[in-house]
């Protein structure tokens, strides 16, 4: 992922979803996409109906979705991470309007899709916060996402995905292998989703 320079104008969560419609599929690429976020700082309040924290795990909440991307708010409790992982080669973007978090990218050196075995490689660390988006590395799109203790409190991703997928390989180093997992939501368009508990809320522990 590369971080990109300040954010230039507020808008709610609707607005930014208007915008990402109004591009033409043809032309829905990295960095078209990128400079539509980049320009963006999200109102927070916005974000209402899709804060939704959990203490076991961080919570996928669905925003938007059609045939060429979905819009995903992601709730972070503080000292939460993902797991290392990748998003079947799709196009991913992240903004963070709430908090900040920490990315870490990995290069992936080997990998053996017989043994389900593979080898990786710590690669760039930076931070994301509300003035600071960022867009997956198509030449390292392995990575994890972390809220720092030292961060103090909540926080709240967006993610844009293109297209749309439902579920990726998670990568564990200290072993030497990897596996497929199903991606779910903890809530969809603001209401919880079957067998889901999360705790709504605003984004300051």
């Amino acid at each position: 992922m590369t971080p990109q320079p300040d954010a230039l104008a507020e808008r709610t969560i609707e607005q930014l979803v208007d915008g990402l419609r109004g591009i033409p599929g043809a032309v829905f690429t990295r960095d078209r996409v990128l400079r539509e976020i980049g320009r963006t700082v999200l109102d927070p309040g916005s974000l209402g109906p899709y804060l939704f924290f959990r203490r076991s795990h961080y919570t996928r909440n669905l925003i938007f979705r059609n045939d060429l991307f979905e819009v995903v708010a992601i709730g972070w409790e503080p000292a939460q991470a993902s797991a290392i992982h990748n998003h079947r080669g799709q196009e991913c973007w992240m903004g963070v309007p709430i908090g900040r978090l920490e990315v870490r990218n990995y290069r992936l050196l080997e990998k053996d899709e017989t043994s389900r075995t593979c080898r990786l490689q710590p690669s760039e660390r930076y931070e994301m916060d509300p003035l600071h988006p960022a867009a997956v590395d198509p030449t390292e799109p392995i990575h994890s996402v972390h809220n720092l203790p030292e961060y103090g409190g909540r926080a709240m991703s967006i993610h844009v995905y293109s297209r749309p997928f439902d579920s990726c390989e998670i990568y564990q180093p200290e072993q030497g292998r990897y596996y497929d997992v199903s991606l779910g939501y903890t809530t969809r368009f603001g209401v919880l989703c079957p067998g889901e508990m999360a705790e709504a809320g605003l984004a300051i522990s």
